[in-house]
């Protein structure tokens, strides 16, 4: 593709970001929309040129993931896409944002001995029409991007007919080993849609879950949702998430009794016991076996508060565990033995012999 113009309605000589796409719009975009959006403002502010190919060789992605980015933000209605003949993008036109609906303020009407009030500085009318144009443009301020739609059949008829998206299911259908469900089929076309994966990233999403036993389309929903979060939008991101997992970090988890994606804060934690404290796996996996016994809950900050006191013990074998336990159970005895009541008394030590005789002689 060639290089494109980018302009908008107003321009300035500097890099501005509306507070309005802050404040409305950042929240419900991806990493890759974001970075795409902010770079063509900073392009237009420098009035410089650029192409689908050079947006994409700058921050890594694939032609489509741009494609799919500038798609989102003209669904938005903050740019418009224009062609050519031969439908190729030929120029990006970045508008400004529609006025904010204001509300009509009626001047209370007067008494007839007291002058009317004056209406207030910052009150406007906005004629009807205005306002029901604001309310068709303005994007929907509760939608939460990681919530899966109720998609139709239609929409669902018009996914499976696209070329690619065929390769895609048939793919999927081949990792998976089974025809996808209507439910399944909706559930890829969330993460394409609404969370904005390249078929590359979903291709490589399901390969993912799938190499780690996990066929379970809601499982790789929860997984996609958490590379969404973490601004994963190319299978290099992904691979890179993916490594600074290690087979340890996995199986502490399996030991836990999860079978998720771990978190940053889980992940904190297994490191500490690895990195920090320097525990070996059976010392690990001795703290995490009586942590499942004793809670279903906060798992990981009841199995930390265990091994933070073997590290403070000293613990570097199993074997200074069971000292530990022995010491403990020695000390615990020798309290309850010591808080008898029956033994709150002074012990006297008599000579009975000697008392018999003071006795007869009396």
């Amino acid at each position: 593709m060639g290089h494109l113009t980018i302009y908008q309605d107003n321009y300035t000589n500097s890099t501005v970001i509306s507070n309005r796409f802050i404040d409305e719009y950042m929240h419900a975009a991806n990493d890759a929309q974001l970075k795409i959006y902010l770079y063509l403002i900073r392009m237009v502010s420098a009035r410089l040129s650029t192409s689908i190919s050079d947006i994409a060789d700058k921050f890594n992605y694939t032609e489509k993931d741009v494609m799919r980015a500038l798609k989102y933000w003209e669904k938005s209605c903050l740019l418009s896409l224009e062609y050519d003949d031969n439908k190729n993008v030929t120029g990006i036109h970045l508008m400004d944002f529609a006025p904010l609906p204001t509300t009509p303020v009626i001047a209370p009407v007067p008494a007839v001995s007291v002058p009317a009030p004056t209406v207030a500085p910052f009150a406007s009318v906005v004629p009807i029409s205005a306002k029901v144009n604001t309310a068709d443009t303005a994007p929907a301020q509760n939608e939460d991007v990681y919530v899966k739609p109720n998609y139709t059949l239609d929409e669902l008829k018009a996914f499976k007919s696209n070329e690619a998206t065929s390769r895609l299911l048939f793919v999927a259908e081949q990792y998976l080993k089974k025809t996808l469900s209507a439910n399944e089929v909706r559930t890829i076309l969330f993460i394409s849609d609404k969370l904005g994966f390249s078929e590359d990233l979903i291709d490589y999403l399901i390969q993912y879950c799938v190499d780690r036993g996990k066929k379970d389309l809601r499982y790789i929903e929860k997984v996609a949702i958490s590379w969404a979060q973490q601004g994963i939008s190319t299978p290099k991101q992904a691979a890179r998430l993916a490594g600074k997992y290690d087979k340890a970090v996995y199986a502490i988890m399996k030991a836990l009794g999860k079978n998720d994606t771990p978190t940053q804060t889980e992940v904190s934690y297994i490191t500490r016991w690895t990195k920090e404290y320097g525990f070996t796996m059976d010392i690990i996996f001795a703290a995490c076996e009586r942590t499942v016994l004793a809670t279903d809950k906060h798992r990981f900050e009841y199995a930390d508060s265990i091994l933070s006191n073997w590290f403070k013990a000293n613990v570097h074998h199993k074997g200074d565990i069971q000292s530990l336990d022995e010491h403990y159970h020695k000390t615990r005895a020798a309290k309850t033995v010591s808080g008898n009541k029956f033994n709150q008394f002074k012990q006297n030590n008599y000579d009975f012999d000697i008392l018999e005789q003071e006795l007869l002689s009396n």
